[in-house]
């Protein structure tokens, strides 16, 4: 029987790696699509979102547009300068025929989650606005989730900031409602694959020569992170494309590929130049568990099972 997956996302290259990996995966169904502002505003992520469907010939998945701007602030620095203004690297893809659905986000999240006959894992690749908002309005419904896998978040580091990553950085009001206080009926089991595990998990330059030659939605994706990797030799001088988002699916596919071990986290929420960290205590000093932190990662295995089912379509 497959799972019931929704995807709450910013295309975004690694975003649409994340959505193609799902629609490839017979483990599970992907049930819906909803959006966020992030990598790039609410029109280009949703339209995205819609044409990586269409590339995939799942049109039929519904796609709902969610929130543009943080919680309490806005958010003017979005990641077109790694993403691209397109947001997926000047890839052209087909324009889907359809658009999104007229439910918003949070409605779109609540309807499925309420319908479903098995319980749904929720996956988050952006900024935590639109989850946050179901945590806070829909407690209820929240808690009847089988599972949320996060991409954000670190232990000690951050790509947006020295001490932040984007996603928890973009809407960190957010990020504390779901990963600190979430306030639930019942506790929701909660991954968070953050920088420590998808850092691990790159391609290099032979990775995408072998994704080119995969078939023609692989090739686009080879192109899209060929992309997103001149970024990478250029803010960070490395060699290797991390994939974040992909990481994240895989993890929600496939439990196991990530190694997490129980952790309080404490979102930083000031203004000052610690905004967006996770403040992350694997030791149990400051209280209970809120998450399970990705510490390890089989990174053979995530990067062969990412690339094989990228080659299915």
């Amino acid at each position: 029987m497959t799972r019931p997956v929704l995807l709450d996302c910013d295309p975004g290259i690694d975003d649409m790696v994340a959505i193609l990996t799902a629609v490839a995966s017979p483990e599970v169904e992907l049930v819906g699509v909803t959006t966020v502002g992030g990598n790039v505003g609410i029109d280009t992520t949703t339209r995205n979102a819609l044409d990586v469907l269409a590339l995939a010939g799942r049109a039929d998945i519904p796609v709902a547009r969610g929130a543009d701007r943080p919680y309490l602030r806005s958010l003017s620095d979005r990641a077109a300068s790694v993403h691209g203004d397109s947001g997926l690297g000047g890839i052209t893809l087909p324009t889907s025929g359809v658009g999104p659905i007229e439910a918003t986000a949070l409605e779109l999240i609540v309807e499925t989650v309420r319908a479903a006959t098995e319980p749904v894992t929720l996956v988050a690749t952006g900024p935590l606005t639109n989850v946050a908002h179901l945590f806070a309005v829909h407690p209820d419904v929240a808690s009847r989730l089988a599972r949320l896998v996060v991409m954000g978040g670190s232990i000690g580091a951050g790509n947006r900031t020295p001490a932040a990553e984007f996603n928890i950085w973009a809407d960190p009001e957010a990020a504390y409602r779901v990963l600190t206080e979430p306030g639930l009926p019942r506790p929701v089991p909660t991954t968070l694959v953050g920088l420590d595990v998808t850092y691990r998990t790159a391609y290099g330059p032979d990775d995408l020569h072998r994704l080119r030659a995969a078939g023609r939605v692989a090739a686009l994706c080879a192109d899209a992170l060929e992309y997103y990797l001149s970024a990478y030799r250029r803010d960070h001088g490395t060699d290797v494309v991390p994939l974040h988002d992909p990481l994240a699916m895989a993890e929600a596919i496939r439990p196991g590929l990530v190694t997490a071990d129980p952790a309080y986290v404490e979102v930083d929420t000031t203004t000052g130049p610690s905004r967006g960290n996770t403040l992350v205590d694997l030791r149990g000093l400051h209280g209970p568990p809120t998450v399970e932190m990705g510490v390890d990662v089989d990174v053979p295995s995530a990067l062969e099972f990412i690339t094989s089912r990228l080659a299915i379509l």
